[in-house]
C-alpha cells in the first residue's frame, strides 16, 4: 500500500500513516462509514473543546463553527503555544478564506502536507474535509511525538497501550478498533496508572456498555479527559472508527506522561541495580573461591612440610604413592580453580570499570597476589617434600643393604666363635705329655693365625655398625648396637684367653718335642686358605646395590678378576691336599698308626674340598646375579632414554607454545571475535596435547618405582614439565580472558573495531620488547601519536601526570593494554553516574528528598525493590516522615567502594 509521508520542517520525526487512517483525499466521501463519521464528529468536537476551553470558548457544530477561521486559528494557538498572524474580522467570504488559509499555512509550516484540503471547502462547511483537517491537526500535535522504542505515531501509541495492558486478563490490544469494543482496554489503562479509581476484577467482558461508560466517566471526572464517544455507538458498530479511538487514547497517553517519566527512571535504576547485583554476586563468588583455595593450600602445606621419617621402605613407598595421588588427582583441579579465580577477578574488574564503579578490593589476605604467594609456597613445599622422600628412600635402601650385610657377617662370625672360649679355657696341657704339650702349642699357634685372619671381619662388622649409627640413623640401631657390642666384647675375651693360653703353653714349650712338620705345615697353609675360601664365599654371597650400568659393570669386572685367581687357588688347594697325602704315605710307610686327625688344626681335607666345591657353585650363581642386575640396569637405562626422548620433545613444545601465545597476544589478526575463536581453537589444540603429558607421567612413575634418581639423557625433569604445562594452560586461559574483556569494553563503551585496531596498532608500535605493557616514556609517545598534548612542558607534564594516575593507580611504572583501552573508552564515552541515579529516584519519589518502601515496591520489580529497601538507610532530613528512606546516600554508595 502507498503510504503518505510527513516530515517536520524542524527535522523532527517522520510520520507514516496508512491511507485508511490519513483520509485527506476527501473526494472519496462516500467511503466514510456514517457510523464512523458520527464517532469522529463527536470525538473531534470533544477533543477541540478540551483545548478551546482553556481560551474560554468552545464549538457546538464542528463544520459550522470553524467556517470563519477564527476558532480554528485560536485552537492552533492553544495547542501549539505559538501566536498566529492576526485574523481578519470581516464577515465577507474572502475574509473567512484568508483566515482559514492562515490556519492551513501554519499547519503546513509544521511539516504537514495537506492533501486535497483547501480553505474553500472549510468555509463552505464541507463536513468530510473539516473532519480530515481536524484529524491532521490531532495527528500532528497529539500523536506524532509519541515514541516508544524508536517507533513513532500510531505504532508508538499502540506499543505503549500493549505494554501497559499486558498484565490484564481478557485484554489483547492489537489495533485501534476491535480491541477496544468491550471497554476493558480503557479500564486497564486507567487501572494501571490509577488503581484506586477502578475495581478491575469486578468488570465482565460480556458487559461492554458498563465497561465503556465506567471508563469514560472515570476519565472525565478524575483525569480531566472529556467524554469523546458514546458507549452505545461503539458497541453498535461492527468496527469502531480508528481515528476516534486513537484521538481518545492519545489523551490517556498525555494524561499519564508523568508516569512515563517514572517508568523511564525506574528502568534506569533497574539497569544500575542489575549491574550492582551482578558485580556483588561476582565478588561473593571470588571471595568464596579464594577462601576455599587458600584453605586448601593452608591444609596442604603442613602435609608437604611434614618430614617425619618412616622406618621401612614400604612405608616410604606408600608416602610417595600418596604424593603421586596428590599430584595427579588433587592438585590439577586446584590449578584450574586458581586460573579461573584470576580470570573471574579480571572480568569483574573490567565490568566495574565499564560501569563506572571503583575497582574491587578483596578482603585482606585474598588478593590475587596473596593467592599467588601462597601457591608459590605450596610449590616450594611440594618440591622439598618430593626431594626429601627420594633422599629418605635412598637412605632406607642403603640401611637395609647394610643391615643385611651386618647380619650375614655377624652370623658367620658368631658361628666361628661358637665353642672357642671353652677350648681356650681348658687345662688339658697340665696332664699332657711333652709331645702332647708341644702339639697343643702348635695347635694354639694355628688358632692364633686363624684368630688374626678373623680380625678383619670383626673390624668390618664394627665399621658397618658405626656407619649406620653415625650417618644413616637406622631405626633398629639399639638391637644392632647390642649385637655388635656383644661380638666386640666376645672378641676381646677371645684375645685375652688366647694370650693367656699361649703364655701357659710357652711355659711348657721347652718340654715339647718337635712333632710332624707336615701336620704343622698343613695346618699353617690350610688355615689361611680356608679363611680365603670363607671370605670368597662371603664375597660371592655379598649383597650389592647399584644405580647405573657403569657400577654393575664395575662389579662384573671385579668378579671376572676374582674368577681369574681361581686356577692359582686350586693349585694351593692341591698342594695342601698333597701335604695330607704325604702324611698318610709316611705313616703307612713307617707303620705309624695315626690315632686321630691333624693335631694342629680342625680343618680337614674333606672340609677344604667341601668349601672349594661350594665356591665353585657360588661363582655361576654370582654370575647370574650380576647379569640379572646388568639387565635391570639396562632396563632402567631404557626407561631413562624413553622418558628423555619424550621429555626432549614435550619441553621444547611447551616453550614454543608459550612463545606463540606471547606473539598472538600482541598481534592483530581479524576482529576480536575472530581472535577469540582462533584462541579457543588454539586452546583446544593444547588440551588435546594432554595425552603426551600423561604418557610422561606414566614413564616418570615407572622411573620412580625403579628407584632411578638421575637421567643423563635430558635436562628436563617431570617437575619442570609439570610447571611448564600448568603455566601454558593458565597463560592461554588468561589470553582468552583478556580478549573477552576487550570485547566487553568495546561493546559497553561503543568502541568500533576500527578504533580498537587503531589503539592496538599504536600500543604494539611502542611496545618494543613485546612485554604487553608500556613504560611511562613509551606510553607518553603513544599518547602523542594519538593527538594528546603531553609534550615536555608544564601543561603537558600535568596532563600526563593526570592520565598516569588513571591508567597506573598503583605507580608500577607500566601501563597494560587493558588499562590503555579503558582510558581511551572513558575519554570518549559516557556512563551512568550517581547523579543520574539520584535524579531517577527523585522522579519515582515525586520530587521528595526521600522515598518510601511502598513507592519502591510500586515502581520497581520485586527483587530489586527489596534489594533497595534492605540497603537504604533511614532518611533523617527536616522533611522526614515515618518509613522515609535515603535514596541519595544509597545512590552514592552504588558508585563507591563495595563492602565485600
Amino acid at each position: 500500500l502507498e503510504h503518505y509521508f510527513y516530515q517536520a520542517s524542524s527535522g523532527g520525526p517522520a510520520v507514516y500513516m496508512d491511507p485508511r487512517e490519513q483520509e485527506n483525499d476527501w473526494d472519496r466521501d462516500l467511503l466514510l462509514d456514517p457510523a464512523w463519521e458520527k464517532q469522529q464528529r463527536k470525538t473531534f468536537t470533544a477533543w477541540c473543546n478540551s483545548h478551546l476551553r482553556k481560551a474560554g470558548t468552545q464549538i457546538e457544530n464542528i463544520e459550522e463553527d470553524f467556517r470563519d477561521g477564527l476558532k480554528l486559528m485560536l485552537l492552533l494557538e492553544v495547542i501549539s503555544g505559538e501566536r498566529l498572524p492576526k485574523p481578519e474580522r470581516g464577515k465577507m467570504r474572502v475574509h473567512k478564506i484568508n483566515n482559514v488559509n492562515k490556519a492551513l499555512d501554519y499547519i503546513a509550516s509544521k511539516g504537514v502536507k495537506l492533501v486535497s484540503i483547501g480553505a474553500e471547502e472549510i468555509v463552505d462547511g464541507n463536513a468530510k474535509m473539516t473532519l480530515g483537517m481536524i484529524w491532521t491537526i490531532i495527528l500532528r500535535f497529539a500523536i506524532q511525538d509519541i515514541s516508544v522504542e524508536e517507533t513513532s505515531a500510531k505504532e508508538g501509541l499502540l506499543l505503549w497501550c500493549q505494554r501497559k495492558t499486558a498484565p490484564y486478563k481478557n485484554v489483547n490490544v492489537q489495533n485501534f478498533h476491535i480491541s477496544w469494543k468491550d471497554g476493558l482496554a480503557f479500564n486497564a489503562l486507567i487501572h494501571r496508572h490509577r488503581p484506586e479509581l477502578i475495581d478491575y476484577d469486578k468488570l465482565r467482558k460480556d458487559d461492554p456498555l458498563t465497561n465503556l461508560n465506567n471508563a469514560f466517566e472515570v476519565a472525565e471526572k478524575y483525569l480531566d479527559i472529556p467524554k469523546m464517544m458514546d458507549a452505545e455507538d461503539i458497541v453498535g458498530t461492527l468496527r469502531p472508527d480508528e481515528k476516534a479511538i486513537m484521538t481518545y487514547v492519545s489523551c490517556f497517553y498525555h494524561a499519564f506522561s508523568g508516569a512515563q517519566k517514572a517508568e523511564t527512571a525506574a528502568n534506569r535504576i533497574c539497569k544500575v541495580l542489575a549491574v550492582n547485583q551482578e558485580n556483588e554476586h561476582l565478588m561473593e563468588d571470588y571471595e568464596k573461591l579464594a577462601s576455599d583455595l587458600l584453605e586448601w593450600i593452608r591444609r596442604t602445606i603442613p602435609w608437604l612440610e611434614n618430614r617425619a621419617p618412616e622406618k621401612t621402605m614400604a612405608e616410604m613407598q606408600q608416602k610417595l604413592e600418596d604424593f603421586r595421588g596428590y599430584r595427579r588427582v588433587h592438585k590439577p583441579p586446584k590449578v584450574q580453580e586458581k586460573c579461573q579465580l584470576e580470570i573471574n577477578f579480571n572480568t569483574l574488574q573490567t565490568k566495574l570499570r565499564l560501569s563506572n564503579r571503583p575497582a574491587f578490593m578483596p578482603s585482606e589476605g585474598r588478593m590475587v597476589s596473596d593467592i599467588n604467594g601462597s601457591w608459590h609456597n605450596l610449590e616450594g613445599a611440594e618440591k622439598g617434600y618430593e626431594e626429601w622422600m627420594l633422599n629418605e628412600i635412598r637412605r632406607l635402601e642403603r640401611l637395609d643393604h647394610l643391615a643385611e650385610k651386618f647380619r650375614q657377617k655377624a652370623t658367620i662370625h658368631e658361628s666361628w666363635t661358637d665353642g672357642k672360649e671353652a677350648m681356650l679355657t681348658q687345662k688339658d696341657y697340665e696332664t699332657a705329655s711333652l709331645s702332647e704339650v708341644k702339639a697343643l702349642l702348635r695347635k694354639h699357634e694355628a688358632f692364633e693365625s686363624d684368630l688374626a685372619a678373623h680380625q678383619d671381619r670383626v673390624e668390618q662388622i664394627a665399621a658397618i655398625e658405626n656407619t649406620r649409627m653415625e650417618i644413616l640413623d637406622y631405626y633398629d640401631s639399639p638391637s644392632v648396637n647390642a649385637r655388635c657390642q656383644k661380638i666386640c666384647e666376645q672378641w676381646d675375651a677371645l684375645g685375652s684367653l688366647t694370650q693367656s693360653r699361649r703364655e701357659s703353653l710357652e711355659r711348657t714349650e721347652k718340654q715339647l718335642e718337635s712333632i710332624d712338620e707336615l701336620y704343622l705345615e698343613y695346618a699353617k697353609r690350610a688355615a689361611p686358605f680356608n679363611n680365603w675360601m670363607e671370605g670368597a664365599m662371603e664375597d660371592l654371597q655379598d649383597m650389592f646395590i647399584v644405580h647405573n650400568i657403569e657400577e654393575i659393570q664395575g662389579l662384573i669386572t671385579a668378579h671376572e678378576q676374582f674368577k681369574s685367581t681361581l686356577p692359582e687357588a686350586n693349585k694351593e688347594r692341591e698342594a695342601i691336599q698333597a701335604i695330607q697325602a704325604e702324611v698318610q704315605k709316611i705313616a703307612q710307610y713307617n707303620g705309624i698308626k695315626l690315632s686321630g686327625g691333624n693335631p694342629y688344626t680342625t680343618i680337614t681335607p674333606k672340609s677344604i674340598d667341601d668349601k672349594w666345591h661350594k665356591v665353585e657353585q657360588l661363582v655361576p650363581q654370582r654370575d647370574r646375579a650380576l647379569q640379572e642386575e646388568l639387565a635391570k640396569q639396562q632396563s632402567n637405562d631404557h626407561l631413562r632414554r624413553k622418558f628423555a626422548n619424550q621429555a626432549n620433545i614435550v619441553g621444547p613444545w611447551i616453550q614454543t607454545k608459550m612463545e606463540e601465545i606471547g606473539r598472538i597476544s600482541i598481534e592483530m589478526n581479524g576482529t576480536l571475535e575472530d581472535q577469540l575463536v582462533n584462541l579457543r581453537e588454539y586452546e583446544q589444540s593444547i588440551i588435546e596435547y594432554k595425552p603426551n603429558i600423561d604418557q610422561l607421567e606414566g614413564d616418570h612413575q615407572l622411573i620412580q618405582e625403579a628407584l632411578i634418581f638421575d637421567n643423563k639423557y635430558t635436562a628436563y625433569t617431570m617437575e619442570h614439565l609439570r610447571v611448564g604445562w600448568e603455566q601454558l594452560l593458565t597463560t592461554i586461559a588468561r589470553t582468552i580472558n583478556e580478549i573477552e574483556n576487550q570485547i566487553l569494553t568495546r561493546d559497553a563503551k561503543g568502541i568500533s573495531q576500527e578504533q580498537l585496531h587503531e589503539y592496538r596498532t599504536s600500543f604494539n608500535h611502542f611496545d618494543k620488547d613485546h612485554s604487553g605493557a608500556l613504560m611511562a616514556e613509551e606510553f607518553k609517545a603513544c599518547l602523542i601519536s594519538l593527538g594528546y598534548d603531553v609534550e615536555n612542558n608544564k601543561a603537558g607534564d600535568a596532563e600526563f601526570a593526570r592520565i598516569m594516575g588513571i591508567v597506573d593507580p598503583n605507580n608500577s611504572g607500566a601501563v597494560t593494554f587493558q588499562a590503555f583501552i579503558d582510558f581511551m573508552s572513558r575519554e570518549t564515552t559516557d556512563t551512568d553516574t550517581a547523579d543520574q541515579v539520584i535524579a531517577s529516584f527523585k522522579i519515582l519519589a515525586a520530587d521528595k528528598n526521600f522515598i518510601t518502601a511502598e513507592e519502591l515496591r510500586r515502581e520497581l520489580p520485586p527483587d530489586q525493590a527489596e534489594y533497595c529497601i534492605a540497603r537504604m538507610a533511614p532518611y533523617s532530613g527536616p522533611d522526614a516522615k515515618p518509613g522515609a528512606l535515603d535514596y541519595m546516600s544509597f545512590s552514592t554508595a552504588l558508585y563507591g567502594e563495595s563492602d565485600l
